[in-house]
């Protein structure tokens, strides 16, 4: 009985904490001048599988149907909000390009946005921080840009776990401000 008091304590005081916080997310995103990463929508398994071809997306593993309701969900976050996006990019995986199709429509590839989780990949790590680092020179830090990706690439510039289908936001020196997980 004393636990199930604790608990419904714990709730009560957690939604209040969450929604104060979402608050604070949308505040600083209608701001400007915010690099947002997306994990890729939901796509079970993990990794890819020993075919993979970039080109060919039945090679992939891909978003399922709840991945692909996850990612317009993604998008009417930011439309609900009116957050203002100057423009959106995906790495060049299937999953990617299709979460950023459904969340925003109209967006572009970067391969250095590309996982190198598979050894096959792995080697491009490094060049593709640095390409990554140098597209961020050009960028005029008034705008929000999105950047819909994968695990490792984000796990790499913020030594921070997401999942699937988070939204993760930070400043122009990339410091994360807050996270936001949008469910499946």
């Amino acid at each position: 009985k004393f636990l199930k008091i604790i608990l419904i304590i714990f709730i009560s005081l957690a939604t209040p904490v969450k929604a104060v916080s979402k608050k604070n997310i949308i505040e600083n995103l209608k701001v400007g001048g915010k690099l947002i990463f997306i994990r890729h929508a939901y796509a079970p398994g993990g990794g890819d599988p020993e075919n993979f071809n970039i080109y060919d997306c039945s090679t992939q593993r891909n978003l399922s149907e709840s991945g692909r309701t996850q990612s317009r969900k993604v998008g009417n976050f930011f439309t609900e909000n009116k957050i203002k996006i100057e423009k959106v990019y995906s790495s060049e995986w299937c999953r990617c390009k299709e979460t950023a199709s459904l969340a925003f429509k109209n967006f572009k590839t970067k391969s250095f946005l590309n996982s190198f989780f598979s050894l096959k990949f792995a080697q491009n790590k490094n060049s593709q921080m640095r390409d990554f680092q140098n597209f961020l020179l050009d960028w005029d830090k008034k705008t929000n840009l999105i950047f819909v990706t994968h695990y490792v690439v984000i796990s790499e510039i913020f030594d921070h776990t997401s999942s699937s289908g988070e939204i993760v936001i930070s400043n122009k020196d990339l410091k994360i401000i807050d996270s936001l997980e949008i469910e499946y």
